[in-house]
């Protein structure tokens, strides 16, 4: 994510310089692929204009008050934001955010200048024009909202669909061999590291288990009504879209 936006800010013509924190591995790429110029320490970083986490969540939870006194303009990428603004009430130039883009893959080497383009970028807080700036120039348009409300529409938008995935994967397994395109879509998300998902699960549990819920009362709904061999009422929910 943090290397897709090195990549996307220099494609819309940014030539400011470009700093990455992270193993040496992964700033070698970022630096091979020009998705930044160079390497430094996080106490550099802080003195930056924008430091961008763009870290598993309990890393942000960890990297955030070592920010404390730093004068930049402070965002994150995090999948959930209750916790994540909780840790960074100490921090002034705090804003929140979550761009709704990515890949099943990791790393610098799957970064992608146009990752952004057409996708919502969530922030928690109207952003300062300089920030608006530098999010819309990567083709995202911006959304604002709470903490609270994110995590609740993003339950439904995006981690309930993973956590449907890894089951639908587990119950189909059987039959993967003659399975199609349809089938190969709707398991896709379940080849995601459960690196990145652990922390979803941990800061979202509760809105995630009310999503799943509503999953589960639809989907008794609907067997019960293919029990009752009732196809007009099945056949609404192939009309709902």
């Amino acid at each position: 994510m943090g290397a897709s936006f090195g990549l996307a800010l220099r494609k819309a013509g940014f030539s400011g310089r470009i700093a990455g924190v992270s193993s040496q591995r992964s700033l070698e790429t970022g630096q091979r692929i020009g998705a930044i110029d160079e390497g430094v320490s996080l106490d550099d970083a802080a003195q930056c204009d924008l430091v961008f986490l763009a870290q598993p969540i309990s890393k942000i939870l960890e990297t955030l008050p070592k920010l404390a006194g730093s004068s930049a303009l402070i965002t994150d990428a995090g999948s959930t934001k209750r916790a994540i603004c909780r840790a960074a009430r100490g921090l002034a130039n705090f804003i929140g955010g979550h761009p709704m883009a990515g890949k099943e893959t990791r790393g610098a080497e799957s970064a992608d200048a146009d990752l952004f383009r057409g996708r919502p970028w969530i922030l928690t807080a109207e952003p300062p024009a300089v920030l608006r700036r530098w999010i819309e120039s990567t083709g995202a348009h911006i959304l604002v909202m709470t903490p609270e409300e994110h995590d609740r529409r993003i339950a439904l938008a995006s981690h309930l669909p993973q956590v449907v995935s890894n089951a639908l994967a587990k119950v189909t397994a059987p039959a993967k061999a003659v399975g199609g395109p349809g089938l190969e879509s709707m398991t896709r998300l379940s080849r995601s590291s459960y690196e990145i998902w652990k922390d979803i699960f941990a800061t979202n549990r509760d809105e995630i288990a009310v999503a799943l819920e509503e999953f589960l009362s639809e989907a008794k709904r609907l067997k019960q009504e293919l029990e009752k061999g009732d196809s007009s009422r099945i056949g609404e929910y192939f009309e709902q879209k």
